[in-house]
């Protein structure tokens, strides 16, 4: 039972501390209603006992009104408890929440690669809000009615120890029946919310992807995946249930049982002259009233399982460690910096620890080492080295599959290569910590992500302590005021979800704008021009020539006129440097390979 319960208290004290006050107002006010629902049959008991005596109808009247008071005054304390109890609960698992969504986002690609969206939803949201009810009402009636319980077992035992040995008994039986039940359901509801996660990680996938799903016709697979996922996840909480209903059905057995055998006890005390017919009520009430709290944890149960599975789960999860380590302290300068790539190879198949482990073999040449360690990846990034200078531009060019997102991903730290190191401004960036690290590089993609907010919640990312003036004036500076003029409400103009009904240039306007606020010092830019219609393109390359001024800027390059803008070009295949350059020496030298792009064409050549 100790290491069943000590998880919970781990969670209470660590996320009820930071609401101490009112956590100790709500014990005062529990312990509080507990001696008045105690004390409720002791005043029963007195009215029963001095009514059989022929006590005068006034002393009989004041203890009726003070029955009244005590059950008024109890039921207001109830109230006020659960008012409390609920208030406190919810701010706990929100910092909960708060917790596991930063912790997830702070976890690497890799991480994230294995698993759906709709999975990770499923555990930070739906595991936490199972611990909502635990937080709030379970915690206040089950620690509640075990206080009740020991009270119970205190007074009776001082009004006969006979008495108070035949409920200690049964309480005792009933926490160990239930302790091991508990270890028998846990299990097997943790496995009927992991079949969930799974089956909202198919809905999410599916949802998204419904344009493709309908165009190829793939809505039969589709609905035949999902009866197989459902029927998973029905055997799973069938499993479940049936365990909570067991447990359930194990409380009311024990408490028939334990009524009668008290029942029978104060029957026999009563006859012998050993208490009076008021303590036997005493008896009756205490009984029920023990029924009753087992009875609430009886239905909590399914609420404990829940918790007991979603605290694993949420362990779990906590305990996930990011590949990357964050371990950086050194700052970066405020001015655009160098950026440089030192023997970088990088595959997605392998990580830091099998370098570090074939390196470290019988090998005595560290070069060859690392060539024979190599060969058992497909890797997506060969021996990979150059330097672009502060403030210059870079075209990066060469065929989908190249390597060239995979060089920009490392440079954002979003993995770690297996060899080589990556600088900025003559710095390791293992060096930086990663927040720093990202917030200095700025990057507009194909797809940009947009949210159901106002355009200018989009573009501030929500940051309210970035004034208006400041973002009309960014949009001016890019040239945007045009695409701004068009918008029905400007900058209170409300996108449609995933930014629907705007067109792939105007998503990507938004974004330069957005990069531009966050003022960063290196830039990476994956334009898409190629979808885009002449005048928006135009807007598109004015606002490119303002935003690489001054910034150090990789561009992946799919238009001639992108090209035009960059200092250096670097064309990758099959992931390493076939040739770079500063881009007028290789557009002049009639064997380069750049030149040969130029002549022929961009678009054809790497398409």
């Amino acid at each position: 039972m100790t290491h069943l319960l000590r998880p919970y208290g781990e969670l209470l004290v660590a996320y009820l501390k930071p609401q101490r006050g009112r956590a100790l107002l709500l014990a005062m006010l529990l312990v509080a209603s507990i001696v008045l629902q105690l004390a409720s049959p002791q005043v029963v008991r007195h009215f029963i006992d001095i009514g059989r005596q022929g006590s005068p109808l006034p002393e009989l009247t004041q203890t009726a009104a003070l029955f009244i008071g005590v059950v008024l005054g109890g039921q207001l304390l109830a109230a006020a408890v659960l008012y409390l109890g609920t208030d406190v609960g919810w701010a706990a698992t929100n910092l909960l929440r708060a917790d596991l969504l930063a912790h997830v986002l702070r976890l690497d690609l890799r991480f994230h690669n294995t698993r759906t969206p709709g999975e990770l939803i499923q555990r930070v949201d739906g595991d936490v809000a199972a611990l909502s009810n635990f937080f709030s009402q379970f915690v206040v009636r089950v620690l509640g009615s075990m206080l009740l319980v020991c009270g119970i077992v205190l007074v009776l035992l001082w009004e006969d120890w006979r008495l108070g040995l035949a409920i200690c008994a049964i309480a005792a039986l009933g926490m160990v029946l239930l302790g091991r039940l508990q270890g028998i359901a846990v299990p097997l509801v943790k496995a009927h919310r992991q079949g969930f996660a799974e089956l909202t990680g198919f809905w999410e996938e599916r949802l998204l992807g419904t344009e493709d799903i309908r165009a190829l016709g793939a809505q039969p697979y589709i609905m035949r995946r999902h009866f197989d996922l459902l029927g998973v996840h029905m055997r799973k909480a069938r499993l479940g249930n049936t365990a909570l209903r067991i447990m359930q059905s194990a409380g009311e057995l024990l408490l028939a049982a334990g009524t009668a055998a008290t029942f029978a006890l104060s029957a026999y005390l009563l006859y012998g002259g050993a208490i009076t017919i008021g303590t036997v009520y005493l008896v009756f009430a205490y009984t029920d009233l023990l029924a009753w709290n087992v009875l609430a944890i009886a239905t909590q149960l399914d609420d404990l399982q829940q918790a007991s599975a979603g605290i694993e789960r949420i362990y779990e999860l906590r305990a996930t460690a990011s590949a990357l380590p964050d371990t950086g302290h050194l700052e970066l300068p405020a001015e655009a910096p160098a950026v440089a790539f030192e023997n970088v190879s990088f595959s997605y198949g392998g990580t830091m620890n099998e370098e570090r482990r074939t390196t470290s073999g019988t090998t005595t040449s560290g070069e060859s080492s690392f060539i024979a360690h190599r060969s058992s990846f497909d890797w997506n990034l060969h021996d990979i080295s150059f330097h672009l200078e502060p403030g210059h531009a870079l075209g990066l060019l060469g065929r989908t599959g190249s390597g060239k997102t995979t060089l920009t991903r490392l440079l954002f730290r979003f993995y770690d290569p297996q060899h080589g190191a990556i600088r900025l401004g003559g710095t390791d960036i293992k060096a930086l910590p990663v927040r720093a690290l990202r917030q200095r590089i700025g990057m507009v993609t194909q797809e940009v992500q947009l949210f159901h907010a106002s355009v200018r919640d989009n573009l501030t990312l929500f940051n309210s302590q970035i004034p208006d003036a400041c973002i009309l004036e960014t949009i001016a500076e890019l040239g945007l005021e045009p695409w701004l003029r068009a918008l029905p409400a400007g900058l209170d103009t409300m996108l449609a979800p995933g930014g629907g009904g705007l067109s792939a240039g105007e998503a990507q306007l938004l974004a330069f704008t957005r990069v531009f606020l966050r003022d960063p010092a290196v830039l990476v830019l994956d334009e898409a021009s190629s979808r885009l219609d002449p005048a928006t393109e135009q807007l598109i390359g004015r606002a490119t020539e303002r935003l690489i001024r001054g910034r150090t800027a990789i561009i992946i390059a799919h238009r001639l006129t992108t090209v035009e803008r960059v200092d250096d070009i670097l064309i990758l295949e099959d992931g390493r440097i076939i040739e770079q350059g500063r881009r007028a020496a290789l557009r002049a030298d009639p064997d380069s390979r750049f030149a040969h792009l130029l002549r022929t064409g961009i678009g054809e050549v790497l398409a």
